[in-house]
């Protein structure tokens, strides 16, 4: 059997793996130009004023110890103990403001999809070099993107904002790539989703 269709079998099955996934309040649509989006269909941390950053990492402290692929490298991406500190009081999340600071704190209920649909993966520097222990053996950068409702002033569902996001990944002693924190969140210039 020719290696393309295994790997086709493979890309199958993985698919029919997420589609089977626990969470049915996330989906992954593609757009017009066939690129992934994680829909978020529920708005967990609905604050309009102040997130409860604490709140998030308690929530984030559930995925330690898990590991996802992304069907793009079929790269497995485990999650330590750093990320949820990371993700929750790092630099980039305390410049964030507005709806772009609440994308961020609500994209945590879809770790998994945003992982499974990453892409463009590219080797990263140690920005400011103040990584040095944790990036001695490399970080990598990639793309995600996801969408989360917008509603009119009834409460009805009027489509999605989409946003984008790197998502940083630093490769530890072991070999293993594990997930260090989303950076970047930023809305999308297009108008909103109308799905």
């Amino acid at each position: 059997m020719p290696d393309y269709v295994l790997r086709l079998l493979s890309y199958k099955v993985r698919s029919e793996n997420m589609d089977n996934r626990k969470n049915k309040n996330i989906n992954i649509i593609r757009d017009e130009s066939g690129k992934s989006i994680v829909l978020i269909n529920d708005i967990r941390f609905k604050s309009r004023r102040k997130i409860d950053w604490n709140q998030v990492e308690m929530y984030l402290k559930e995925y330690i110890g898990e590991c996802y692929e992304i069907i793009e490298t079929s790269e497995k991406i485990y999650i330590g103990t750093d990320f949820p500190d990371e993700f929750c009081h790092s630099k980039d999340k305390i410049r964030l403001k507005g709806a772009n600071e609440k994308a961020k704190a609500n994209m945590v209920q879809a770790i998994s999809e945003l992982i499974y649909i990453a892409t463009d993966k590219v080797e990263s520097e140690d920005y400011e070099k103040k990584h040095k222990a944790k990036a001695e053996y490399g970080w990598y950068r990639y793309n995600t993107r996801f969408g989360i409702p917008k509603y009119n002033s009834n409460g009805e569902l009027e489509g999605y904002n989409i946003y984008t996001a790197k998502m940083l990944v630093r490769c530890d002693e072991d070999g293993k790539l594990y997930l260090y924190d989303f950076v970047r969140t930023k809305k999308e210039t297009s108008s909103p989703s109308e799905l």
